[in-house]
């Protein structure tokens, strides 16, 4: 697993501690109630779509101050919404990643598009969570899930009508991620199959594992390429390895301007995916 996926899921289950201490699980079903439907995930015709990212920081990347990281959560995700992005992924890890379920929550209000409560999540707790605070879709991490709590999050997605974005890091997650595609389509969850290519030891960035990877994935999923995208050549070359969709955070965060350079992405990943369909 790595021991910064080992630390970040201990620190997970300290503040779902500590949330429920505050709160307890009636309760959000309570304040549930008084809140708004949230966007639902629509994908282009036009075969690939992109997911922006907001994140004050990073371990790798300790301080993300392009212009656009001194606009507010607003301005960010305006901007990126008004580009077309099927999607805005909020980091809500505060220790490593600086960020909350405030930030999401601003996100969710001032915006259309859904939005994803990206974290390292170990309970169904945290996905109602999620929900209450505008949340359209999770981040599940498989490493960090056993197949009954992961079955156990999948129950809570659908009863919540949140989508999925399973991430794998390595062979051994895609052994399972066929099996778990199943299980939450029989519940009706929609679910995007996502491979990170960093290394969860080193913490950096491995572009060669989205071609390596992308060949285990099962072929009808939704594949959502994550990490290290920086510019729209690199987009183009995920989108030419069969990815729908591609997550993009630090780039954007980094950006003079983050809505320009999703455009330029978007445009990249279209026009190969185009040219991938010519030739099929």
């Amino acid at each position: 697993m790595g021991d910064f996926l080992k630390r970040m899921a201990i620190d997970s289950g300290r503040r779902l501690g500590n949330a429920r201490r505050l709160r307890s699980e009636g309760e959000l079903h309570q304040m549930l109630r008084s809140v708004a439907t949230p966007a639902r995930l629509s994908l282009s015709r036009e075969g690939f779509d992109l997911i922006a990212e907001f994140k004050r920081s990073a371990p790798s990347n300790r301080s993300l101050t392009g212009s656009s990281q001194r606009n507010s959560p607003i301005e960010y995700a305006s901007s990126c919404q008004r580009a077309g992005v099927a999607a805005i992924s909020v980091v809500t890890e505060p220790n490593e990643f600086d960020g909350s379920l405030e930030q999401l929550t601003e996100i969710a209000t001032a915006t259309n598009v859904p939005v994803m409560r990206k974290d390292f999540l170990v309970d169904p707790y945290q996905l109602l969570e999620a929900r209450v605070a505008g949340a359209s879709g999770v981040l599940l991490i498989l490493k960090l899930l056993g197949r009954r709590q992961l079955e156990d999050m999948f129950a809570a997605a659908a009863e919540l009508d949140l989508f999925v974005l399973l991430e794998a890091f390595d062979k051994e997650d895609l052994d399972r991620i066929e099996a778990a595609i199943f299980e939450a389509a029989r519940l009706g969850v929609v679910v995007l199959a996502g491979v990170n290519c960093r290394n969860l030891r080193s913490l950096r960035i491995s572009p060669a594992r989205f071609e390596r990877l992308a060949q285990h994935l099962p072929r009808d999923a939704l594949l959502v390429a994550e990490s290290g995208l920086a510019t729209p050549a690199d987009v183009r070359s995920v989108a030419a390895l069969g990815y729908s969709l591609a997550l993009v955070g630090r780039a954007l965060m980094q950006a003079p301007a983050p809505g320009q350079l999703v455009t330029n992405m978007i445009n990249a990943g279209r026009l190969e995916t185009r040219k991938l369909c010519a030739y099929a």
